[in-house]
């Protein structure tokens, strides 16, 4: 790279948890900043076009490049999708839904670009996990996200006791995420698994006009599931 060339910077730009209204979930600010982006990188680049066309982007979709980031781009790829910000431009990071690199693929991204003295600024958005915690009434001075929990079913009870355990002893909340479609079972095997004075946070659809937030003893939730099948949830537990 040529010395006298200052890198770009990454902006780290939230997206929609959903279809709904921009105002309440991207600020003005952060659409004025990327909206002259040329370079972005993306899991998606339909949504992202999706996304860049209703956030007001002034360029033409067709003249701006998108480079793919996703599940299956290998640990050798990620200093090719530098090139642009060593060059001198900026890019942009999007998720494809919420906070880029938090529980969403960027991580390791963003860690070279710091490796590659390249300026990361992350943008105020929506954070499914914060946004969950901020409304759940639980711990919120001590809590550890998870992930996803294991998919085999006695690994999976073996893990959300050890979870309800860890809770008690550090006071801790536990938040966990599903696949959508397994939601159901997941809240199924939690009313079976943790004990009845236990808290649980189910918060589905964030920020979207079917979201649903409730918190509850496992006891209570045992005889009101709601039905958060195929709804983007996080579950958070309390014991």
């Amino acid at each position: 790279m040529d010395s006298k060339i200052t890198p770009g910077a990454i902006y780290l730009i939230p997206t929609p948890l959903g279809e709904g209204d921009f105002d309440w979930t991207i600020p003005v600010a952060v659409r004025r900043c990327i909206a002259d982006l040329s370079n972005y990188i993306v899991e998606h680049p339909k949504t992202a076009r999706h996304f860049l066309k209703q956030v007001g982007c002034k360029l033409p979709l067709q003249e701006i490049n998108m480079q793919v980031l996703n599940e299956h781009t290998q640990p050798r790829e990620l200093s090719a999708l530098l090139e642009p910000l060593l060059a001198g431009q900026d890019v942009g990071l999007l998720s494809e839904a919420g906070c880029p690199a938090v529980a969403d693929p960027g991580a390791d991204l963003v860690r070279l670009a710091h490796q590659k003295n390249i300026k990361v600024i992350p943008l105020v958005g929506p954070s499914s996990i914060l946004l969950a915690l901020m409304a759940s009434g639980l711990n919120g001075q001590c809590f550890k996200f998870h992930g996803y929990l294991p998919i085999k079913n006695d690994v999976r009870v073996s893990k959300i006791t050890a979870l309800e355990k860890q809770s008690i002893q550090y006071d801790q909340t536990q938040i966990f995420i599903e696949t959508p479609y397994r939601n159901q079972k997941l809240l199924e095997l939690l009313t079976q698994a943790c004990r009845d004075e236990t808290n649980l946070c189910i918060a589905s659809n964030l920020t979207l006009a079917a979201e649903y937030i409730g918190t509850k003893t496992v006891k209570a939730w045992r005889h009101a599931h709601p039905d958060i099948n195929k709804k983007p949830t996080i579950f958070l537990l309390h014991g």
